[in-house]
């Protein structure tokens, strides 16, 4: 089954640009996923497990090395949303 996520991320930094910056670029060294980047979120769409196990490494490696943010999803099963 394929996902799309839509995620938008919150960073609590003052400088929040940083911390964005560098979870879209660990987002795009992930294999077999395809990333969109807009303004206002980036869209994930893959193979369901891939994605979800994806996000998980994503958010554990966010919270390490950028420190704590808010992000806020939006999962679309059987939906390839930039098809």
């Amino acid at each position: 089954m394929m996902l799309s996520v839509e995620l938008t991320m919150y960073p609590f930094n003052g400088d929040y640009i940083p911390p964005i910056k560098a979870f879209i670029e660990k987002v795009n060294t992930i294999d077999n996923l395809e990333v969109k980047t807009f303004p206002t979120a980036t869209i994930i769409m893959g193979e369901y497990n891939h994605v979800m196990d994806s996000l998980k490494v994503l958010f554990k490696w966010s919270y390490e090395t950028q420190g704590k943010a808010v992000f806020v999803a939006k999962f679309l099963p059987n939906t390839e949303v930039l098809s």
